[in-house]
Parts: C-alpha cells; sequence; structure tokens
C-alpha cells in the first residue's frame, strides 16, 4: 500500500486546548506498529508535551504539515488554517447543527475536505470507540464537590487545573470533609462512570436511587440515575429505552423525587433535545426544590436543565443563577440562587491523562481501520463531508449548510 503521511495539528482554537490526539510516546509506536505510516508534528508553544517530547521520541518538528495526507487535531480548526484537499480528523461541533460552527462545514465542503469527527467514530452496535468521556467525567465532579466546599466556605482544595496529572489531584481528596449531603448524579457511560470515580475516591457512599429518596443518611452519599429512573412514559407504560431513544417525545420527566432529596446535581447524560428537559425554571422556583450545585457536565446551554445559560471556562468555572429573574448572577452573589459549574471543556483540567487515554484509543480502534481495511464501515459512518459533499448519512445538514435552518 502507499505510504500514509500523517500530521499532528498545532491547536489553533482561542480560549486555547492543551490536549493532543497522540502523545510522543504513542506517535513513536506508529512507527513500528505501522511501517507504511510516517508521522510528524506540528510544532507548538500550547500543548501540554513539548516539541522536544515529541523529537525525543524520533517524530519530526515542522511548521508546514501542507505535505500531510492526513492531519489530526482536538478541537475544531480555524477556518483560516484549513488545507484544501487533506483528511482531517476533529471534534466539529456541526451535527447538531451549531450554528456557531456553519461557516466551518462550509469551508470543508468548499475545500474539498474529508472530514471525519471523532463523536462520530462508532462500532457496529452504535458505541462511541472514541472520547474523552472519562476525564470529562472526573474533572466535572471534582468542580462540582470543589464549588460545594466554596459555596458554603467547607474546605479548600487546588483546581484540577492545577494539578499535574490525576495521581496528583487525587492527593486533594483527604482534603474534603463533606456534611450530610446528597449527591445525584444522571447518566450511565463514560462521563458518569469519571464522576463516579471520583465521589468512591473521596469517600462519599453509593446508594441506590431508592433508598436516595426515601432514608435519611448520616453521612454523605450519592446515587447514579439511567434514563429508566427520571423519565416516565405519558401514557403510563413500563419504560422501555429503545422506544426512550427512538421516540423520546412520548417521555416526560420523572426527576421531582431527585430534586427535593439532592443538595448537589452533577449531570453526566447525554441529552436529546426531543427528550424531556431535567426540570423547568418554575420548579426551580418552588420551595422543594432542594438542589444549590449544579455540575453540568454536559454544558448543553438552554437544554435540559434550565440554569445552563451559557458555557463557564476553566479561569472562571462557576456562575450563579438566579431562577427568580431566569438570569445569570455573579457567582456566590445570593443564598437564594443555584450556583452552576457549567466549564464546556473539562477535560482540558488534565490534559496529558486526557490525551494518553485518547491517543490510546485511537491506535487501537481507528487508525487500523484508516490506514487498513475499514471493518465494519468505522471511518466510512464517521465522514461527514468528502469530495465537496456531504455524505448521505449527513445530508440532513444541508439545510443548515444553506442557511435555511
Amino acid at each position: 500500500m502507499p505510504k500514509i503521511k500523517i500530521g499532528i495539528l498545532k491547536e489553533g482554537k482561542v480560549p486555547v486546548d492543551h490536549r493532543v490526539p497522540i502523545t510522543p510516546a504513542q506517535a513513536n509506536s506508529i512507527a513500528s506498529s505501522f511501517p507504511d505510516v510516517n508521522v510528524v508534528c506540528q510544532k507548538s508553544n500550547v500543548r501540554c508535551f513539548e516539541d522536544e517530547n515529541y523529537s525525543s521520541h524520533g517524530i519530526e518538528l515542522t511548521d508546514d504539515v501542507s505535505s500531510c495526507d492526513v492531519l489530526f487535531g482536538v478541537k475544531e480548526v480555524p477556518i483560516a488554517q484549513l488545507i484544501p484537499d487533506k483528511t482531517y480528523f476533529f471534534f466539529s461541533h456541526t451535527i447538531k447543527k451549531q450554528e456557531y460552527n456553519r461557516e466551518l462545514l462550509r469551508a470543508v465542503l468548499k475545500n474539498n475536505i474529508r472530514l471525519i469527527d471523532y463523536e462520530c467514530l462508532t462500532n457496529i452496535n452504535s458505541q462511541r470507540i472514541i472520547a474523552f468521556g472519562r476525564y470529562a467525567g472526573i474533572v466535572g465532579a471534582y468542580n462540582g464537590i470543589w464549588t460545594y466546599g466554596k459555596r458554603y466556605n467547607l474546605f479548600h482544595i487546588r483546581r484540577a487545573s492545577e494539578c499535574f496529572d490525576l495521581e496528583d489531584l487525587q492527593t486533594e481528596y483527604k482534603k474534603v470533609k463533606l456534611p450530610k449531603i446528597k449527591i445525584v448524579v444522571t447518566g450511565g457511560g463514560r462521563v458518569a462512570k469519571g464522576a463516579m470515580e471520583v465521589l468512591n475516591g473521596i469517600g462519599i457512599r453509593n446508594v441506590s436511587p431508592a433508598e436516595f429518596i426515601s432514608k435519611y443518611f448520616d453521612e454523605p452519599v450519592y446515587t447514579q440515575l439511567n434514563n429508566r429512573d427520571y423519565n416516565k412514559h405519558r401514557d403510563g407504560k413500563l419504560f422501555n429505552r429503545g422506544e426512550f431513544f427512538s421516540n423520546p417525545e412520548a417521555f416526560e420527566s420523572d426527576f421531582k423525587d431527585f430534586y427535593q432529596s439532592a443538595d448537589i446535581l452533577i449531570a453526566a447524560a447525554f441529552w436529546n433535545p426531543n427528550a424531556p428537559v431535567l426540570f423547568t425554571r418554575e420548579e426551580m422556583l418552588g420551595r422543594d426544590f432542594k438542589i444549590k450545585v449544579i455540575a453540568d457536565i454536559t454544558c448543553d446551554i438552554e437544554g435540559s436543565i434550565p440554569s445552563t445559560k451559557r458555557p463557564a471556562t476553566i479561569e472562571d468555572p462557576i456562575y450563579d443563577f438566579d431562577p427568580t429573574q431566569d438570569k445569570v448572577a455573579p457567582p456566590l452573589s445570593d443564598e437564594g440562587n443555584i450556583t452552576v459549574m457549567a466549564v464546556d471543556n473539562l477535560p482540558c483540567e488534565l490534559p496529558r491523562n486526557a490525551s494518553e487515554d485518547f491517543g490510546k484509543e485511537l491506535l487501537a480502534n481507528v487508525l487500523p481501520n484508516l490506514v487498513g481495511e475499514d471493518k465494519d464501515d468505522i471511518i466510512k459512518r464517521a465522514t461527514i463531508a468528502e469530495n465537496g459533499q456531504l455524505r448521505p448519512e449527513y445530508a440532513y445538514l444541508q439545510d443548515y449548510v444553506d442557511g435555511k435552518e
């Protein structure tokens, strides 16, 4: 087969992202595992791994990656930096018709770029084969605990972004001293499991959803909810997971018992815009709404959680939500407000660990299908655009591209 030249991109999006799709050691291992692949690295002063880390592993450094066949980044590539007629891998944030990336997708099509979106890389069971979800969950839950401690001045722990790596972050757990609070985690995937890692590491007891809403505990506890635990069929039918995903409009929220019991919500569940919201602003105004801190890892703006009005940043990770006025307020400004942590790039706070896990999955699950036979059409299914056109699976984006919606 012909030689393939792969380039590791410098991240160009602002705010800066320190993650990498392939670490120096992983780039070096590609040469031995895939002899027909040559890897080069675009010089960068923003990565968690420095240029010298790549060169010391035998990877060529370059400013110009225009000779590469395939280019791997993490976040969206700025339009001005796109190179025509190349294959790109990155998170495009276009498949939900995100308005802020409409021009990016237009530029991809105009420049005859083959765009493969990490978010769309799935196996034959429609399960994602590469993601940063675990570290979104880890950092999101940690930030939620940090936020609670800050709100009530209970303890002081470093921010995740101030820790060198996960091992360093875990040394902060022993400083956490929580009262008899209840924490609810939504979701059952990578993100939720990452969040549970932190809660278990701190030593918070895991209880069943039924125990959570019906029992008193003399210690902090948490429960983890799947879709069936907080959604119910509008017609009173038994919950069916397949029907919920295929026809979410037929369901309504059944979260009331949990917002009446929980002090902290860690939202880690994927949300379909056609599915029920978790709760409404009107419910948040009720005297029985007990939640005071919301760590919205999903960060769906104006989505399933009405207090998530805008994304926060790593530098300014929290804001208050005033439900009486339906607006954002300065963080920790009023006891009647709900404090929201809604950072939309959480894995960036532990970039080394997040990059290592991501690159490991890329080498194991993606690269063999890219440079060899595309078993089960893994690459094909994730290709949004090719030869100046949207692929058939993504034809629904045409009106979005044309500005009709």
